[in-house]
């Protein structure tokens, strides 16, 4: 076993019984992050984030389903597997209380220094030294969502990948600091969304697809056909204000705010304007939500209108990642919204970033 940067572990061969443990006893084994470099027939290996979020065990049980079907074998093609948090797994929580969100300290954050980004730097700069075929960062959610996979870069072969994964893909710029936009830099990237905690068929769905990026040769390098992807792009981040307080329980009186009990039911659908996310108890003076483009532009007046004391939306607009997952909302976010997106449009939108940033 190596040490790099602070935090940072990096081993040769996977510790016992890590092929049956549960996420809440990979800490027994795993004193924090640790990067496994497993060999196999084929280079460059592929990439695989587990545990970013100690509460999101789809890839642990992905990864486990895919290499207890390949024991006493060679794997087909070398794999960097990364496990983030055993810490905040023990606990069952996304994160613990000191620590930052492991899935925004990635090289791009605008956080500051810290343990956390100085291990995940260390984590991108071992995947750049040995080359990296694809990356994946497995991932389940809390609202109602389909299972998606996410980008950060529109182009051939992300599309390639993503479609392998799901129909559903969505482009995003923010959050920063996320592993699929640090390692898009290297190789084709995405983010599976694999629905919630326990959902079998999400699990089956990211194994299917580990197991895929094993065994192929190579990525494609021309674009899915168009009817077989759906393409949408975040366009909108939406917070609670950290001073409302809200519930989604009619019986709370306490509470400044009531949202839809189901309102995670959303995401994903296109909703009308004077669609209600939420009712103001009468006499509070909180506002609710704060939304903000892809440039962090307060963008709240243009989604948002107040109709006798009801929150509505000002415009059309699909949400995705809706929760009613309180302890979610407070440490990340609401939800986001999205719009409808194509090659020409994304190809366009690229260009005026890249130039932004010259």
């Amino acid at each position: 076993m190596e040490s790099v940067g602070s935090t940072l572990k990096i081993c040769h061969e996977l510790p016992p019984d890590f092929l049956t443990l549960h996420a809440r006893d990979l800490h027994q084994h795993l004193s924090g992050p640790t990067l496994f470099h497993l060999a196999g027939k084929r280079e460059p290996p592929i990439f695989v984030s587990i545990l970013l979020h100690g509460n999101e065990d789809v890839g642990l049980k992905a990864v486990q389903r895919v290499l207890n079907e390949l024991v006493d074998k060679p794997l087909p093609r070398a794999m960097l597997l990364f496990v983030g948090n055993p810490e905040s797994a023990q606990a069952g929580l996304r994160k613990l209380p000191h620590q930052f969100d492991f899935n925004r300290v990635w090289p791009g954050t605008d956080l500051p220094p810290s343990q956390y980004t100085e291990c995940m730097q260390a984590v991108v700069e071992c995947a750049k030294q040995v080359g990296v075929f694809v990356s994946l960062d497995l991932h389940n959610n809390t609202g109602a969502n389909p299972y998606y996979g996410c980008i950060n870069r529109v182009d051939a072969r992300s599309l390639q990948l993503a479609t392998l994964f799901s129909r559903t893909v969505v482009y995003f710029a923010r959050p920063l600091g996320v592993q699929s936009a640090a390692m898009a830099k290297l190789c084709p990237s995405i983010t599976c969304e694999c629905g919630k905690v326990g959902d079998e068929g999400g699990v089956t769905r990211a194994a299917d697809l580990l197991a895929a990026c094993l065994h192929m040769q190579e990525l494609p390098d021309h674009p899915p056909e168009q009817c077989d992807y759906h393409l949408l792009r975040t366009v909108a981040t939406i917070k609670v204000n950290s001073s409302a307080s809200f519930g989604f329980n009619p019986s709370d009186a306490a509470c400044d705010w009531l949202l839809p009990f189901d309102i995670a039911l959303l995401n994903f659908r296109p909703l009308p304007a004077g669609t209600v996310f939420g009712r103001r108890r009468t006499g509070r003076n909180t506002s609710l939500l704060k939304v903000t483009n892809e440039q962090d532009q307060d963008v709240t007046d243009d989604y948002f209108a107040m109709v006798n004391d009801e929150l509505v939306l000002h415009q059309c607009a699909v949400p995705s990642m809706l929760t009613t997952d309180i302890r979610v909302i407070r440490d990340d976010c609401f939800g986001y919204f999205m719009e409808e997106f194509d090659m020409v449009t994304a190809e366009a939108h690229q260009r005026i970033g890249q130039q932004a940033t010259l």
